[in-house]
């Protein structure tokens, strides 16, 4: 992919190396906290991690954290040092996100809608949201609470490591799917309460192949714009094959269980990314619709 690498984007916090989190009290928070912890120190607890649904249960079971906790930094923008050895990918982070946002500024205002951009907060192993605690044993997710995406770079190494899925464009792919929750906050399509239901054809699955199609939708909008390179879309479509409910199922268990998904499977989410980016519209991502995923 083409892009600056020098960029800053007005839009990205970064709160990497500012320490754990601190609280007043949320024990049941900081229990479940260690819990990852511990799985996260097997080889098997990541993919435990993905497939269990751990991360809905931090955001959405158990509540944010006492609100006298330590304040963290959260002024916008992010200026990198040559010490810094994670600057080419916050650049990279920085460009896309706001890549990203332009072209679904140009879609709202061909609809006659303002387009309200999302943060993007760059962190390190776990961090306060208006959703609960953020932790990077979830991977990147989005908080329509305080409507921000939240990400360690570090699950970019997971991506390219542990589930094969290599390329800076299956990077931006990871960061367009989670601002597609926020499109999906936008339109009124993201329903926090409901997106718990699981199944191959619930309405969680349905949520995140949409946010695949949005992805699609921009990598559409990059491509008419000559910022593609050879190999860009194949690297998105093994990221998205990467993490298919299916796949990450098969690691971790041996077995797949569609009753559980989540996310979707492989197929489905490289389907619901090409639909988008070969038409190259926001109508072309309605998975809420009568036909079949």
């Amino acid at each position: 992919m083409r892009y600056d690498d020098s960029h800053n984007s007005p839009d990205l916090i970064d709160r990497r190396g500012e320490g754990p989190v601190q609280g007043g009290g949320g024990g049941g928070n900081l229990g479940l906290f260690y819990l990852i912890l511990w799985l996260l120190r097997r080889p098997w607890g990541w993919a435990v991690l993905l497939v269990g649904g751990i991360g809905y249960l931090v955001l959405r079971g158990t509540g944010a954290l006492d609100q006298g906790s330590r304040p963290l930094h959260d002024g916008t923008g992010t200026g990198t040092s040559a010490s810094d050895k994670d600057a080419p990918e916050v650049h990279f982070v920085s460009f896309v996100l706001d890549d990203v946002q332009g072209t679904w500024s140009d879609v709202f205002a061909q609809r006659k809608q303002t387009y309200r951009h999302a943060k993007l907060v760059l962190y390190t192993d776990v961090t306060h949201t208006a959703c609960g605690i953020g932790s990077a044993t979830t991977g990147p997710f989005y908080c329509p609470e305080d409507e921000r995406v939240y990400l360690d770079l570090g699950f970019f190494h997971e991506l390219s490591g542990k589930l094969g899925a290599r390329g800076q464009f299956a990077q931006a792919y990871v960061i367009a799917h989670e601002v597609g929750h926020h499109i999906q906050k936008l339109l009124g399509t993201l329903d926090g309460t409901s997106s718990a239901a699981k199944g191959a054809t619930g309405h969680s699955v349905r949520t995140e192949l949409q946010a695949d199609c949005y992805a699609g939708v921009w990598a559409h909008s990059a491509g008419q714009r000559g910022q593609l390179e050879a190999g860009d879309i194949d690297s998105a479509l093994s990221a998205a094959a990467a993490v298919g409910d299916d796949r990450l199922q098969r690691m971790a268990t041996g077995t797949v269980s569609p009753e559980s998904w989540t996310h979707g499977s492989s197929a489905e989410r490289k389907r619901w990314f090409t639909r988008g980016y070969d038409d190259g519209k926001l109508e072309s991502c309605d998975t809420f619709g009568n036909n079949p995923l």
